[in-house]
């Protein structure tokens, strides 16, 4: 049913079908009316005597009332609420039928409303009370249900089993309860209650998981043996169940399946490494190689040696190797890349599981080609290969060099051809870019360079080769198997029909939007048809209506294409049409509005970075993980020295976890870390930066005491050494908790409650003759350490021998190349007589042969061992010496490789700021519990009366008191606590003492340190500055100025300046004069230090100065005015030009510049005022221009002037660079055939025969000037002329030009063609002359002009040449002249005269005479003009 849910939306019109909902309502609510009425009247008479009064009702709790109430009044309200919707519906439908109810307004109908309301008051009371009554029971029930459901008793679903288990191992015990309420747990050994708090430390761990039940109990011995039992209770009952655990003794080696040869048989060799891999730092495009030694058992594995390199198999490639070779594996890489960074693990099988070591290889940038250029990205790979496009993504580097990165440059290589050309650049400087254009079919290779304003990064390494393809190629073939291995291959474009025009693409829309560009892709038609399919594409603004077509350099063949050419801010639609060969099909339905993404911003860095130590030489790292970053490639961690403000990259390859130890660090340094996130967008900023940490050994619990010797034996008593454990776990070692173990019984026995500080322990309450063994743990700050092997079985025996006992405790410390320095103690128990002696000897690695180090033994309890064999491990043990005999040899030493280690660190000598001679040690890779134990010539510690110890962080001095000869000798220091041997000693030599007294003496009586004595200048106003300089100097330091004996202070004359910060003392005095004549001296002090600096001015050097003062003070006067800056000096140009230069300062708008030539003024000279510039132009040098040259500039403040002199040498210098120039102008000699011979020339800018001398050579040979040959020179060219040539002038010609003591050669091979040319070049010029020669010409005699009156004769006559002789013919306006009645011509000899009498104004024109012979001919022109009497010549008029 429906109903409105707006009570107020009544009285508004209501739509048919809401009305037809009110009138069905209206219908239903009478009929239940009508049905409450009778429930109500029956329910009045029969359930009646069902009600309880208040004191009748059950009792329930507050809140089951509260729920109650709840209830009622929810049903109230929504009764009350429904019951006036159904009234105002049916007041509604009464309205629209006009059947308005109305009552009759008299009392009886008062009477049956009041009737009625009293009815419906009663029945709502009695309503409301039933459902308090149901909601009552309800409730009841359901606290009975959940009672019922929510208590149960403990049972057992999984109980405990029984376990045997070998002794030194772990067992754990689990089971499986269910119980409601949660039971409380409680686990029994033997019937005793288990309390984890009264056992050591990590002996029993109890958990409780969600009913899953465990107890851990760790190295278990033979008293874990027994039964176990847990018992788990609640309200609803108790349950338990029971196990018993049995410990094994391991019993050996030799017999039955701990056998090696069993194991071998069975599970193969037993494997194990003879050496670390250690970390590798390599650098990109160098060759890096791990390697590690086994066991001999390894060679029948050495097809399973596995190499894995972040969790992944690696296998030989070009750039890597895998080895095996002399029991070693090794990986090698030829060419590292950043992508071979990782953790390197080398796995071997063994018959116990793979064995393993690990290290990390780190692969850092390699020099860039320009500085501060940033590094290389990798991970360089292609997705999304298509036909003709792909995305290509890559990592961005760790290290920017200090520039950020605002680019990547991508190049792409084409197949195996090894050329490299760029193809696209990164838009937006992202790590993802769509690379498009590429040829179907063909194999590409891509790499990436990193761009930032310092320059491009080296090439990323190389993708691996992609071909172009149709990625649906392959899912496009049905393979039908037949015959026996035979298939046939069917293709799903074999089923497509033959269409010609192609349907339109589909789906279309965008797979990829980023801020620079979008990745547009669709489906191919459906049918496509057999033919190939090409796309246009086209796209169209939100808001234009218009569609604009995507142009591509090449047709587009896949289903996908990026768009880099997108605006932001508008959104765009796209559609597609397929191409075939038969046309183009209808575009595509639009896409979805397309807009180009946000800017990727980089990932936020991760969280709550934290440092802790792991090595000596390591840190770990851990950090929160970025959440909801899919796009996370990866952390990149960075260091840095406390202190320091440069952050220095950890890993150059993304990490995956967020775990992460750091290698390679400085012992006892303090380190910052922090870690930032690297995604597509680039790396993120860093981190918080970690609290500095100091780079020591993490704290650890140690490993095993070993080798127990007997030191001393009684009738009920024993004395055990033993060794320290070789893993300390970086703490001291604080003391040791002994067992025994009686061979007769079957329990071990605890020896001690309090741990042992000492190393040796003194057992009673044996019993005598029984075979005793014990076992020992270290315990430390971390807790108890491992349990130790039993020792061997010692007979409680009293020991009545008359030898001594063995010597204990020998240490090996000071290990060196060839020299060791072995200590030891004296034996417990001393037999007949004292100790006399030691006998010490050795054994070499792989011998059971043992040779004494000394032929007699020794008195000391050490000894420096030398001259052993370096590279070669030794082991050592010591006997003691009595009356008796030798005694019995100590435990031996564990093996020593004498090897000098790199970063040993030795005992430093010297005097500190307070002049104390001190002996200090560092050992920054001690333990921070470990102790400096000094000793003097290994007696015990120095003498306190005369050597005090002072202890620093990693550091420790012995200072010496009053240092004398009792002070001499050797001082050895020990660190405490170590893995490792750290040790050393020094031998303080008397003259080394001596050395150091001296110093400390000059320490405690210092003296001022002097950096420049006393120093004298001029200043530029003629002062003299006296200054000195010295060490700096406390505020509170003094000087003392002494002049001839006498104090002296600043004064108007002498300034006196004393700077104590740059211990600067400077007088300056004004006006030197000869009252300034004599010594002065500076007196300091600051504090205890002193000094004392002379200077004397006298005699030769005071009056040097004094000269130089007064020049100077007239300097600066004359610099008062305008003055020259720069001198008068010469200059030749490159075009042989000579100009006088000088340069004036100082100047006003005033101020008179003038050139001077022999004291006469030369008004061509110039001058800038701008820029106080003079210039004098010399054009070409010559004699004339000698003499002395003279600037002077002045104004009212004064003049100044400078001089040049060009004579003598002056001039001649010039005059030798302009011949050095013009030589060195000198073109390449060329040939040229002239009428009479063969010319070479070279052309000059400038030649002066008095300072240039030319020289010509043919074939070696000097030339000089004959009948066949000229030389010469102009002003711009040197020539040689050879006349009449013949084959006997061919040849190599050479000029040699000579300027001062400079010279120069040009050189021209005359022969061959460039002979021939040139001959012919000769001839033809020769034949040219002759003809010219003899050709008919008109020498002279012709006017352009001729002017003549009327009735006048006209002559005009002209000379000719030529021969033979030639024919001759006048023209007259170009037509020829017919030589009748007025028109006469006359020949006599060369000479040609044409007379015409009487002319005319017809005769006026332009007449030529025309000569002509076999050679040539010319014409000779004349203008004629007549005039008439009276009148003026046109010329004339002109004029």
């Amino acid at each position: 049913m429906t109903l409105p849910h707006n009570p107020g939306s009544v009285g508004e019109p209501q739509p048919p079908q809401t009305m037809a909902v009110h009138r069905r309502e209206h219908f239903r609510e009478e009929e239940q009316k009508e049905e409450r009425q009778r429930s109500l009247h029956v329910g009045s008479s029969t359930r009646k005597r069902t009600f309880h009064t208040s004191e009748e009702e059950y009792q329930f709790s507050a809140a089951d009332y509260a729920l109650a109430a709840a209830l009622v009044l929810t049903a109230s309200s929504e009764s009350s609420w429904e019951a006036h919707l159904r009234h105002q519906s049916s007041t509604v439908e009464l309205e629209e039928r006009g059947q308005k109810r109305v009552g009759f307004g008299n009392d009886w109908e008062k009477t049956e409303i009041a009737f009625l309301q009293t009815h419906r008051l009663l029945r709502q009371r009695r309503d409301r009370k039933t459902l308090r009554r149901r909601t009552e029971e309800k409730i009841r029930e359901a606290k009975e249900l959940r009672e019922l459901c929510s208590g149960r008793g403990p049972w057992f679903w999984i109980p405990l089993r029984s376990h045997a288990v070998w002794e030194h191992t772990t067992v754990l015990l689990t089971c499986t309860v269910k119980a409601s309420p949660p039971p409380q747990v409680t686990w029994y050994k033997n019937e005793v209650r288990i309390d984890p708090r009264l056992f050591p430390a990590g002996k029993y761990r109890i958990k409780n998981n969600y009913g899953l039940l465990t107890l851990e109990i760790r190295r278990c011995t033979i008293e874990d043996s027994g039964t176990y039992t847990v018992i788990v209770k609640n309200a609803y009952g108790r349950a338990s169940s029971f196990a018993k655990v049995l410990v094994r003794t391991y019993l050996g080696k030799d017999a039955g399946f701990d056998s090696e040869i069993y194991k071998r048989s069975m599970f193969g060799p037993k494997v194990e490494f003879t050496s670390v891999l250690k970390p590798v730092f390599a650098r990109e495009k160098e060759p890096f190689s791990l390697s590690c030694l086994f066991s001999d058992g390894v060679l029948d594995a050495e097809q399973n040696i596995q190499w894995f390199r972040d969790g992944s198999l690696l296998r030989s490639s070009g750039r890597r190797q895998i080895l095996f070779a002399d029991r070693q594996a090794s990986v090698k890489v030829s060419c590292a890349y950043k992508e071979d960074e990782g953790l390197y693990t080398v796995r071997v099988p063994s018959p116990f599981g793979a064995q393993e070591q690990s290290a990390y290889v780190f692969v850092r940038d390699a020099a860039a080609e320009k500085p501060g250029a940033p590094g290389s990205p990798l991970n360089v790979r292609c997705l999304n290969v298509n036909r003709d496009c792909l995305i290509l993504t890559w990592a961005p580097p760790s290290d920017t060099r200090g520039s950020p990165i605002i680019g990547y440059s991508i190049e792409q290589c084409q197949g195996e051809s090894g050329e490299w050309v760029p193809c696209h650049k990164a838009p937006g400087g992202t790590c993802r870019c769509p690379i498009q254009g590429l040829i179907e079919g063909q194999s590409y290779r891509f790499r990436v360079r990193a761009i930032s304003q310092a320059g491009s990064s080296l090439p990323s390494k190389t993708s691996e080769l992609v071909v172009m393809d149709d990625p649906d190629e392959a899912r496009k073939k049905i393979e039908i198997p037949f015959d026996l291995g035979n298939k046939i291959t069917i293709s799903k474009d074999d089923f497509e029909d033959s269409v010609t025009i192609p349907s339109a693409p589909t789906n279309v829309h965008a797979s990829e939007i980023r801020e620079a560009y979008v990745v547009l892709a669709w489906e191919e038609p459906r049918p496509r048809g057999k033919a190939p399919l090409t796309y246009s594409l086209e796209k169209s603004v939100i808001g234009s209506g218009t569609w604009e077509a995507i142009s591509s350099e090449t047709p587009v063949k896949s289903t996908r294409f990026a768009l880099l050419d997108l605006e932001k801010g508008k959104s765009y639609v796209f559609r597609v049409r397929a191409i075939n060969q038969y046309g183009m099909s209808d575009p595509s339905e639009p896409s979805e509005p397309v807009t180009l993404g946000k800017k990727q911003v980089t990932l936020p860095p991760p969280t709550q970075v934290q440092a802790f130590r792991d090595t000596q030489t390591s840190i770990s790292l851990t950090w929160n993980p970025v959440k909801d970053a899919p796009e996370l490639l990866g952390y990149y961690i960075y260091s840095r020295e406390a202190g320091s403000s440069e952050w220095q990259t950890v890993n150059n390859k993304p990490i995956q976890g967020n775990r992460f130890t750091v290698p390679g660090l400085k012992t006892g340094k303090e380190y910052e870390f922090c870690v930032s996130s690297v995604s597509e967008a680039g790396v993120g900023e860093h981190s918080e930066a970690t609290e500095p940490i100091r780079v020591k050994q993490a704290l650890a619990t140690p490993s095993a005491p070993y080798d127990f010797t007997l030191l001393n034996c009684g009738k009920k008593d024993m004395v055990i050494g033993w060794k320290p454990p070789k893993r300390r776990g970086g703490g001291k070692i604080l003391g040791y908790f002994l067992d025994q173990h009686d061979s007769d019984e079957l329990d071990w026995h605890p020896v001690n409650q309090q741990p042992i500080p000492a190393r040796v322990c003194k057992i009673g309450n044996l019993h005598e003759g029984h075979f005793y063994e014990f076992r020992a743990r270290a315990a430390n700050w971390a807790g108890v350490g491992e349990l130790s092997a039993p020792s061997s079985l010692f007979e409680c025996k009293e020991w009545t021998m008359p030898q001594p006992g063995p010597p204990y405790d020998v240490r090996v410390s000071e290990v060196q190349a060839t020299s060791l320095m072995l200590q030891w103690e004296s034996p417990l128990y001393t037999g007949a007589g004292p100790v006399t002696g030691f006998c010490i000897s050795y054994q070499e690695e792989g011998s059971e042969q043992w040779k004494p180090v000394t032929p007699h033994p020794i008195s000391d309890n050490h000894l420096r061992i030398s001259d052993l064999e370096s590279g070669k491990s030794y082991v050592f043990r010591v006997q003691a010496v009595n009356s008796a005999g030798l005694g019995q040899p100590s435990m031996p030493t564990d093996p020593v490789l004498l090897e000098d280690k790199p970063d040993a660190r030795q005992i430093s000598v010297g005097v500190d700021e307070e002049g104390r001679i001190y002996l200090a040690f560092e050992a920054p890779e001690a333990p921070d519990s470990s102790e400096f134990q000094w000793s003097k010539d290994y007696k015990g510690p120095p003498d306190p009366q005369r050597a005090k110890i002072e202890d620093e962080v990693d550091k420790s001095k012995v200072i010496l008191i009053e240092p004398g000869l009792e002070d001499l000798g050797t001082y050895s220091v020990v660190v405490t606590d170590a893995d490792e041997d750290i040790s050393a000693s020094h031998t303080l030599t008397e003259e080394e003492l001596n050395k150091l007294k001296k110093l400390s003496h000059e320490i405690r009586n210092p003296v001022i340190k002097l950096i420049s004595g006393w120093n004298v200048e001029v200043l530029e106003q003629g002062e003299v500055r006296l200054w000195l300089e010295v060490e700096k100097l406390s505020p509170a330091a003094e000087l003392h100025l002494i002049f001839n004996e006498k104090e002296i202070f600043s004064s108007p004359n002498r300034k006196i300046t004393f700077d104590r910060e740059k211990g600067l003392v400077e007088v300056i005095i004004q006006n030197f004069s000869e009252d300034d004549k004599g010594s002065y001296t500076a007196q300091l002090q600051d504090g205890k230090a002193k000094n004392q600096i002379t200077l004397a001015l006298v005699d030769d050097d005071f009056d040097k100065l004094l000269r130089k003062a007064e020049a100077k003070r007239r300097d600066w006067k004359r610099k008062q005015g305008p003055y020259f800056e720069e001198p008068l000096q010469w200059k030749v140009t490159e075009d042989c030009q000579v100009l006088l230069t000088c340069k004036v300062t100082n100047t006003k708008n005033d101020t008179c510049f003038q050139w001077f030539f022999q004291k006469r003024e030369r008004p061509d000279g110039q001058y800038d005022p701008q820029t106080g510039a003079g210039l004098l132009f010399i054009e070409e040098l010559s004699k004339e221009d000698k003499g002395i040259y003279r600037a002077m500039v002045s104004d009212n403040r004064g003049e100044d002037d400078t001089i040049l002199d060009l004579t003598g040498e002056a001039l001649d210098a010039i005059f030798t660079e302009l011949g050095r120039i013009g030589a060195l102008s000198a073109t390449p000699l060329k040939i040229q055939g002239t009428e009479e011979g063969i010319r070479i020339f070279s052309k000059v800018k400038y030649y002066n025969v008095e300072y240039m001398k030319t020289t010509w050579f043919h074939k070696e040979k000097r030339l000089e000037s004959g009948d066949r040959l000229r030389a010469g020179t102009t002003l711009d060219e040197i020539w040689l002329h050879i006349l009449d040539p013949k084959d006997s002038d061919k040849g190599k010609y050479t000029l040699e030009i000579a300027s001062g003591k400079e010279a120069r050669q040009l050189s021209v091979d005359l022969s061959g063609q460039a002979f021939e040319d040139a001959l012919a070049e000769h001839q033809r010029l020769k034949a040219a002359a002759i003809i010219e020669k003899n050709r008919a010409k008109v020498v002279r005699g012709l006017p352009d002009v001729a002017t003549i009156m009327e009735d006048k004769t006209l002559c005009l006559t002209c000379i000719i040449s030529g021969d033979p002789i030639p024919e001759i013919s006048w023209l007259k306006n170009d037509q020829p002249v017919t030589f009748l009645d007025r028109y006469h011509m006359e020949t006599r000899g060369m000479e040609v005269t044409i007379t015409i009498n009487k002319v005319q104004s017809e005769d006026s024109g332009r007449y030529g005479v025309f000569v002509k012979n076999k050679y040539g001919s010319e014409t000779g022109q004349v203008t004629i003009s007549v005039f008439k009497h009276g009148e003026e010549p046109k010329e004339l008029k002109k004029m």
